[in-house]
Order: C-alpha cells, then sequence, then structure tokens
C-alpha cells in the first residue's frame, strides 16, 4: 500500500534520475544546461572564462570553428572591455557586471542550417521600436566582419 510520503519521494526520485523530463527538453538543451553549471563554477575567474571559450570553439565542427575564432578576435579587438567567456557551452561576451552581450551559436548546437551571431538586451542596441537582435551566418567574409565589429561598438557604447 503505498502513502503520500512514498508517492513524494517516488516523484522526487524520477526528477532527479531525467525520467520526469522525458520529452521536456532536448539532449541539445539538457547538454547546454550542464554546460551553464560548469560556467557559474568558472565564472570569478577571467582566465578560465576565456580558456572555457576558446575550448568550446576548438570543438565546433568547420566551419562553424573558424567564424568563431573569426567573431572571438573581432569581438576582443572591437571591445576589449568585454570578457569572454561561455555561455549556455558557447562562446560568449560579457560586461564588467558579468551580464552576457553578444554571442557565437554554432550551426551544430542545435542542428540547424546556419550558425548564429546575437546580442543580448543589455546590448545597445535599441533603434526606435523593433531592432534585429542576432544574425544568421553562413560564411565571415570582410563584409559581414565589418558589420560584427560596428554592431559590437554600438552595443557596448
Amino acid at each position: 500500500m503505498s502513502t503520500k510520503k512514498d508517492a513524494k519521494k517516488s516523484a522526487k526520485s524520477s526528477a532527479a534520475s531525467g525520467k520526469a523530463n522525458k520529452g521536456l527538453l532536448s539532449p541539445e538543451e539538457i547538454a547546454a544546461m550542464k554546460e551553464t553549471l560548469k560556467e557559474r563554477k568558472l565564472a570569478a575567474n577571467k582566465e578560465e572564462m576565456e580558456k572555457a571559450a576558446l575550448e568550446a570553439i576548438a570543438k565546433m565542427k568547420e566551419p562553424d570553428r573558424s567564424m568563431a575564432k573569426r567573431i572571438h578576435e573581432i569581438v576582443k579587438a572591437t571591445a576589449p572591455e568585454l570578457t569572454p567567456k561561455t555561455w549556455y557551452g558557447m562562446p560568449a561576451y560579457a560586461d564588467k557586471n558579468g551580464k552576457v552581450i553578444c554571442f557565437f551559436q554554432a550551426a551544430s548546437k542545435f542542428n540547424v542550417r546556419y550558425a548564429t551571431f546575437g546580442f543580448q538586451p543589455d546590448a545597445k542596441l535599441d533603434d526606435g521600436n523593433m531592432w534585429p537582435a542576432s544574425f544568421a551566418l553562413i560564411k565571415l567574409t570582410p563584409a559581414e566582419e565589418a558589420k560584427i565589429a560596428a554592431l559590437v561598438k554600438k552595443a557596448v557604447s
């Protein structure tokens, strides 16, 4: 005979083992959440945060890896005040308060057809009642690099 106490214990153990999540989150989303937990442990050490970002880039497949490397260089040159880090396992760049300003998401991260370079709400890109907050990337040419540099510069202004 089962009691309420037994039912609560069973629910807790199912949730802890991930059975309660079945169908709610994709394996990619679960992996991103696990990355977030790792990131929180690194939050106090800027060198370790950048190392984690570079490791995340190194693990990417091409052409994502090449684009992420170049974006890393562009962001560091354009906005040296931003701190490289990982954010849900993706390379990202945070302000002095630790708020992510911009990020790169590899196409392979969620099995989509294009990579994304995006901005978070603390980026100063407001322009009227509507403005782009992320951009699809298939290839980086000098034209896209210039646009990214201009957007990052505006985002931190």
